[in-house]
């Protein structure tokens, strides 16, 4: 069992991020997508468990501040998320070839280290594992032990997809800054009710000055 871990993160071309705040964060949107892969990334390498996370991007606007935090990044093909996630996790396997490699959405503002860490701990423990998001549609984190084929199954309702893979689902408790992922307004106040990463506070303390 590897106490490490390579984290893959994919972080979409800022033109595309977001799409669904667009409404509540008018031209800050941009600005809010790369603020929470940047406290996504930055709580992840701040976790006693990961070992390295790589960013796959196509977007120097987002590849920049990400590699500036201390993230390894790579080009994403743009070829599908699920591609882009293989194509970060074979990096990280050529990389530490011994280490667990997880797949951890970039849009986890409020990730607490310690919580990731109960999250890997409990991954660790089987072949490959995933944790769902909040709503128990999706799927926020991916993961498989040293040796076990990655074969993320990430988009819409991809929670269902990874039990039927057979991937055991975590029901790990205290990991809430995990599965709480942002895709709308709502998401983004959950978020704030948890407690905010510092880049996303401050753009989000811009967005609404009473929060």
């Amino acid at each position: 069992m590897s106490n490490r871990w390579s984290l893959v993160v994919p972080v979409k071309t800022l033109v595309a991020a977001k799409t669904r705040l667009a409404a509540a964060t008018g031209p800050h949107r941009t600005r809010l997508a790369v603020a929470v892969a940047c406290d996504t990334v930055e709580a992840a390498l701040s976790c006693r468990r990961v070992a390295r996370v790589v960013v796959v991007t196509a977007d120097p606007a987002a590849a920049g501040p990400l590699a500036g935090l201390g993230a390894e990044v790579v080009h994403d093909p743009d070829r599908g998320l699920n591609t882009a996630l293989r194509t970060g996790a074979a990096h990280a396997v050529r990389v530490a070839p011994g280490d667990a490699v997880g797949a951890l959405q970039a849009d986890l503002p409020a990730l607490r280290p310690a919580e990731l860490a109960l999250a890997l701990e409990a991954a660790a423990e089987f072949d490959h594992a995933f944790v769902p998001d909040a709503p128990d549609v999706g799927t926020t984190f991916y993961g498989v032990r040293p040796g076990t084929p990655f074969t993320p199954r990430f988009g819409g309702e991809s929670r269902a997809k990874h039990l039927a893979a057979g991937a055991k689902e975590l029901a790990v408790p205290g990991i809430d800054s995990v599965r709480r992922d942002v895709d709308t307004p709502d998401d983004l106040r959950a978020a704030v009710a948890l407690g905010l990463g510092r880049h996303t506070a401050a753009v989000v303390g811009e967005l609404w000055p009473d929060t």
